[in-house]
C-alpha cells in the first residue's frame, strides 16, 4: 500500500471477519460516505450523527425521498414512497436484507471522516453486494489498515496507538488484550513523553549557548550536560529492559517438557493443558512425535510441547522423535525437565539436567505420590537446584500442579512487578528505535568527555531524539509505515 493517499476519497471494506456470522459490517469512510451508501437503504428513521437507524437494504440505487439530516440525507416517509410508486406505476424497490446503518459525522469519528457502518446480516453474498454497490457509486476499496492509516494520518491516534489497534485484534488472551487497550489509550507514549522533553530542554539549552554566544548566555558545563544525559538515559534503560516480558506478553512462551520415557511427561502436559490432549499409557516411548497446545497462565500464552522420551532408541521411529525432542529443548524458551520420584536418579537423567543447565529450566519431579520409602526426595519445591528451580508434584492427584504454574509465571517476569507497569515495550520495532537512541546518548556523552564542541555534540543530541520521535511516528518514514499498516486485515 503506498502512504502516500488521496485523503479526500472515500474508502469501503468489509470490517468483519471473513466467513459466514450473525453480523457482517461494511464501512465507507469519507467525504461521499453518506452520499453513496443511501440510495441503497430504505430507512425508517432520518439518519443522524451517533445514532443507530433500522432499514432495508434494496435491490437498486434509486434516489432517496424525504427529509434529511445535515450532510446525511435519509428516507423516513415509506407510505409516499409507496404512494408515488403505485401513481407512477413503477414498482417499489425489493428488500434484499434488513439492516442497521450508524453514522458519525466528522471529526467525531474513528478516522475523523464522515464514516457510516451499514451492519447486516453475516452472509458473505451480500456483504459483497453492499461492496459492488458502493464501488459503482464511486467508493474505492480499503488497503488493509487503511481505516487505522487514516487515523493515524490524520492526528487523531499516533503511531503507538495505530499499533495497539493490531495488537488488539490480535491478542489471544484476556491479558494481552489489557495490555494493548493500555497502549491504545496512549500508555507508552505518555510514559515516553517526559524523558522526550528532558532531552528537547537539553537540545534548547545548548543551541540558545551556540546561537546567542555573544548575548552572554551562559554555556552549559560539562558536569550539567551529564546529569541531563543521565536523566534521561536512565528512564530509557528502564523502559528498555521492560521488553524481556513485553515480547512474552506480545509473543507468548513456549515451553518443552523433556525427561526419560515413562516419567510423567504427557500425564504433565495434559494436566496443564487440563484435558486428555497427549496419549498416556504404562508402556515406555509412547510419545513419538512432538505433541503441541497453547494454553493461558496468568493471561500470558504458553505453548506447550510435549516431546518423546529421551533414551537409547529402540527403533528409527523412536530416534527420530528423540531428535526432535532435543530440537524442541534447543528452541524452548523455558524448558521442563520432568524425573520420576518413584524411582532413583538415572545417569540418563543427569545428563538431561546437565543440559537443562545451559538455559532457563525449571526441573520438575513427577510421581511425589508414589515415592518408595528408600527413595530420596531431591529438594523442595521453590528451592534452587543450582541455577534452576525445583518443583515436586503428581501429575495423577494434581499436587503441586498450581506451584509449578507459579514458578513458570515467574520465568515469564511475574514475580518481577513489572506486569503491574503500563507503558511497557511490547514491540520489537520500539526496542531497536530505544536502542538506537541509548546509543547516540552514550556517543553524546563520550563527546563531552572529548571535549567535543556543542555543535557536534548537538549531532548526537538530535541522533538520539529521532528514534523516539519515531515510536509515535512523528518522523517515521513511508516505508515503515507501509510495513506497519499492510499487516492489519482490511477493514480496520
Amino acid at each position: 500500500m503506498s502512504f502516500t493517499p488521496n485523503l479526500d476519497d472515500t474508502i469501503v471494506a468489509v470490517a468483519t471477519a471473513p466467513g459466514r456470522g450473525g453480523i457482517g459490517v461494511v464501512r465507507l469512510s469519507g467525504p461521499d460516505a453518506c452520499k453513496i451508501a443511501l440510495p441503497m437503504l430504505r430507512l425508517k428513521h432520518e439518519l443522524e450523527p451517533g445514532r443507530a437507524v433500522f432499514g432495508e437494504l434494496i435491490e437498486t440505487q434509486e434516489a432517496h425521498v424525504g427529509t434529511a439530516a445535515p450532510g446525511c440525507p435519509a428516507e423516513h416517509d415509506e407510505p409516499e414512497r409507496r404512494s408515488a410508486a403505485a401513481r407512477t406505476g413503477v414498482s417499489a424497490p425489493q428488500r434484499i436484507d434488513e439492516v442497521v446503518v450508524t453514522c458519525f459525522a466528522k471529526p467525531h469519528s474513528y478516522t475523523t471522516d464522515d464514516v457510516v457502518e451499514i451492519s447486516a446480516h453475516g452472509s458473505p453474498v451480500v456483504l459483497r453486494h453492499i461492496v459492488e454497490l458502493c464501488l459503482a457509486a464511486g467508493a474505492r476499496l480499503a488497503e488493509p489498515g487503511e481505516f487505522t492509516m487514516r487515523a493515524f494520518l490524520n492526528g487523531r491516534i499516533d503511531l503507538t496507538q495505530a499499533e495497539a489497534v493490531r495488537d488488539l485484534i490480535e491478542s489471544q488472551t484476556l491479558y494481552q488484550a489489557k495490555v494493548a487497550a493500555q497502549q491504545l489509550e496512549g500508555a507508552l507514549s505518555r510514559r515516553l513523553q517526559p524523558i522526550k522533553q528532558k532531552l528537547v530542554e537539553l537540545i534548547a539549552m545548548l543551541e540558545a549557548g551556540i546561537d546567542f554566544a555573544e548575548d552572554d548566555v551562559s554555556v552549559l558545563p560539562d558536569a550539567t550536560i551529564l546529569e541531563h544525559i543521565a536523566q534521561v538515559r536512565a528512564p530509557l534503560n528502564q523502559l528498555l529492559a521492560s521488553f524481556a516480558y513485553g515480547k512474552i506478553v506480545h509473543e507468548g512462551l513456549t515451553l518443552a517438557i523433556v525427561g526419560r520415557p515413562n516419567v510423567g511427561k504427557s500425564s504433565l502436559f495434559n494436566r496443564l493443558v487440563e484435558r486428555e490432549r497427549a496419549i498416556v499409557t504404562a508402556t515406555p516411548g509412547t510419545t513419538r512425535d512432538l505433541v503441541t497446545e497453547t494454553v493461558a497462565i496468568e493471561g500470558i500464552p504458553v505453548k506447550l510441547v510435549d516431546t518423546a522420551g529421551i533414551r537409547q532408541a529402540l527403533d528409527e521411529a523412536e530416534s527420530i522423535g528423540i531428535r526432535k525432542s532435543m530440537e524442541a529443548l534447543a528452541d524452548a524458551d523455558l524448558v521442563l525437565v520432568v524425573l520420576d520420584a518413584s524411582q532413583p536418579q538415572t545417569k540418563e537423567d543427569e545428563e538431561l539436567i546437565a543440559q537443562a543447565m545451559q538455559r532457563a529450566a525449571i526441573v520438575v519431579e513427577n510421581k511425589c505420590d508414589l515415592r518408595s520409602v528408600g527413595v530420596p526426595t531431591s529438594g523442595k519445591t521453590g528451592q534452587k537446584w543450582g541455577t534452576h528451580v525445583f518443583v515436586s508434584t503428581s501429575a495423577l492427584t494434581g499436587e503441586g500442579i498450581a506451584e509449578l504454574r507459579a514458578e513458570i509465571l515467574k520465568h515469564v517476569g511475574g514475580e518481577t512487578g513489572t506486569q503491574i507497569e503500563s507503558g511497557f515495550l511490547t514491540n520489537v520495532r520500539h526496542e531497536g528505535l530505544i536502542k538506537d537512541s541509548l546509543l547516540a546518548l552514550g556517543a553524546a556523552q563520550t563527546a563531552v568527555a572529548g571535549k567535543i564542541p556543542h555543535e557536534m555534540l548537538l549531532l548526537d543530541l538530535y541522533n538520539a531524539l529521532r528514534p523516539l520521535d519515531a515510536i509515535t511516528g512523528a518522523t517515521t518514514t513511508d516505508d515503515i509505515l507501509n510495513l506497519i499498516f499492510s499487516t492489519f486485515c482490511i477493514g480496520k
